[in-house]
C-alpha cells in the first residue's frame, strides 16, 4: 500500500502548481494522472505559446454563483507572483493584447517551469494512472488505483472541467463532489465559438471562413466585449465571440457592432456629400476587406451610389452594421470550448482554504469548482492561485 500525505489527482496546471508548492512545504505530495502526458491543456494554450496570465487581473474577470469566492485566492497569489516564477526559470514572455502575457517560444516553457519546481521540491507524478474509487477514512481517504491501495491525509481534486474531451477530460471530479454530497451547479461550455444555422447567414460565414474583423463590439445579457472576431465554415469564433458566449443563453439574441469606433451615420452623411458617385461596396471595402464589403452588401442591402441613398435608407445600412443582430445556433460545445462553466458549489468550499465545508481534507481547486475567468490568461491565474492557496493547508 502506498501512503503519502498528500494526493492529488490532476497533473493540469491547479495540480502541478498545488503539488510543487504543498511538496514544498515538506509534505509528502503524489499526483495521479490517467493521461500520457502532464498539463496536456497548457501545451495546447495560446495557439501553442500559453497566455499564462494578464498583467490587470482582478475578481471582476471571473464568473461564479459567488462572485466574492475567488478573491482570496487571487489575492494570495497574484500575477506578479507568478512573473516572477516565470523570470526565475528565464522563460522569455511578452505582452500581446489587453494585458496578456504569452511565451515567446512555445507554451511547454511553462510545463517544464512546473515540472521542474515539483522535481525541486521532491512531489511525485504518476501518469497513465486511473483512479476507481475513494473511501473516507478515519486518518484520511483510501483509493483504488492503476497502483494498487493508496492512502493520504489530504485528497485535492484538480481534474478540470468537461472542456476539450480529446485532451483528456471527463468528468470524475464532479463524481468525486457528488459522492461527498457536494451541490454541482448546471455546467455548460464556456470561451466557445458559436454555429450558424440560418441558411444566408451560413453562407455568409462559409464565404468569409478565416476573415477577421478588428475590434468589433460582441454585446449580450448586459455585457460588452471589444475585440476581435473569427468568421468560420461553421459560424462565428474570435475574441469577442468567446468571451460573450459565457454569457449567452440559447435563444438569447447577440449584439455585433462591426465598427464601434465609427460614427457610421455620420461617416456615411459624409461620402454621400463628398464621394456621392462611388458605390456602397466600394466605400465599405475601405473599411473592410472588399470581399467582406461585397458579401455584406449583396446580403443585407442594395448596392448603388451613394448619393442615391435616401436618408432612411442610410440609417439603415448604419444600423444594421453597428447593430447586427443574431440569435445563434448553440455553440461548438465542449469539443471546442476552452473552459466549462458551472461546476462544484462554491458556497460549500472554503474561499481561505479550498477545503471541503463538507469533507474535512477534501479540497477543490482550479477549473472543477463554479469559478470561470475570462478570455485572456485569467483562467490560468486561478488555476495558479487555486492551487497555490490550497497547498498552503494541505
Amino acid at each position: 500500500m502506498l501512503q503519502t500525505d498528500v494526493l492529488i489527482i490532476g497533473a493540469g496546471a491547479a495540480g502541478l502548481m498545488c503539488a510543487a508548492t504543498a511538496a514544498a512545504r515538506g509534505r509528502r505530495v503524489l499526483v495521479l494522472d490517467h493521461a500520457n502526458k502532464a498539463g496536456k491543456k497548457i501545451l495546447m494554450s495560446g495557439g501553442g505559446r500559453c497566455n499564462f496570465t494578464n498583467l490587470y487581473c482582478e475578481p471582476n474577470n471571473f464568473l461564479s454563483g459567488n462572485p466574492h469566492f475567488c478573491k482570496s485566492a487571487l489575492a494570495r497569489f497574484t500575477q506578479w507572483d507568478f512573473i516572477g516564477l516565470v523570470a526565475k526559470h528565464g522563460v522569455p514572455y511578452h505582452e500581446k493584447k489587453l494585458g496578456q502575457l504569452f511565451c515567446d517560444n512555445k507554451s511547454s516553457d511553462i510545463l517544464e517551469l512546473l515540472l521542474a519546481e515539483c522535481a525541486e521540491a521532491g512531489a511525485q507524478i504518476r501518469l497513465d494512472t486511473a483512479v476507481h474509487s475513494i473511501e473516507k477514512t478515519a486518518g484520511g481517504f483510501l483509493l483504488q488505483s492503476d497502483l494498487g491501495e493508496v492512502t493520504c491525509q489530504s485528497l485535492v481534486i484538480a481534474t478540470g472541467g468537461l472542456s476539450i474531451p480529446t485532451l483528456g477530460a471527463t468528468g470524475f471530479g464532479y463524481q468525486v463532489a457528488r459522492q461527498f454530497g457536494h451541490e454541482l451547479l448546471p455546467t455548460r461550455a464556456g470561451l466557445v465559438p458559436f454555429t450558424i444555422t440560418d441558411p444566408q447567414l451560413k453562407t455568409l460565414c462559409t464565404e468569409l471562413s478565416g476573415t477577421s474583423v478588428e475590434d468589433c463590439r460582441v454585446s449580450c445579457n448586459g455585457q460588452s466585449f471589444v475585440e476581435n472576431i473569427l468568421f468560420t465554415h461553421r459560424g462565428l469564433s474570435g475574441p469577442a465571440i468567446l468571451q460573450i458566449s459565457s454569457y449567452w443563453q440559447p435563444g438569447d439574441t447577440m449584439h455585433i457592432d462591426l465598427l464601434p469606433h465609427i460614427d457610421l451615420p455620420e461617416w456615411l452623411a459624409t461620402q454621400q456629400r463628398e464621394r456621392g458617385n462611388s458605390e456602397l461596396k466600394t466605400l465599405l471595402a475601405e473599411l473592410f476587406t472588399k470581399k467582406m464589403a461585397t458579401l455584406l452588401v449583396d446580403s443585407w442591402f442594395s448596392n448603388k451610389p451613394l448619393k442615391q441613398y435616401t436618408p432612411g435608407e442610410l440609417k439603415t445600412i448604419a444600423e444594421h452594421l453597428s447593430d447586427w443582430q443574431l440569435g445563434p445556433a448553440p455553440t461548438e460545445g465542449y469539443r471546442t470550448a476552452e473552459v466549462t462553466l458551472g461546476g462544484v458549489n462554491t458556497n460549500e468550499v472554503s474561499s481561505k482554504t479550498l477545503e471541503s465545508l463538507k469533507v474535512p481534507g477534501l479540497y477543490f481547486i482550479g477549473e472543477v469548482l463554479d469559478v470561470t475567468g475570462h478570455l485572456g490568461g485569467f483562467n490560468f491565474q486561478w488555476a495558479w492561485a487555486s492551487g497555490y492557496a490550497a497547498a498552503q493547508y494541505v
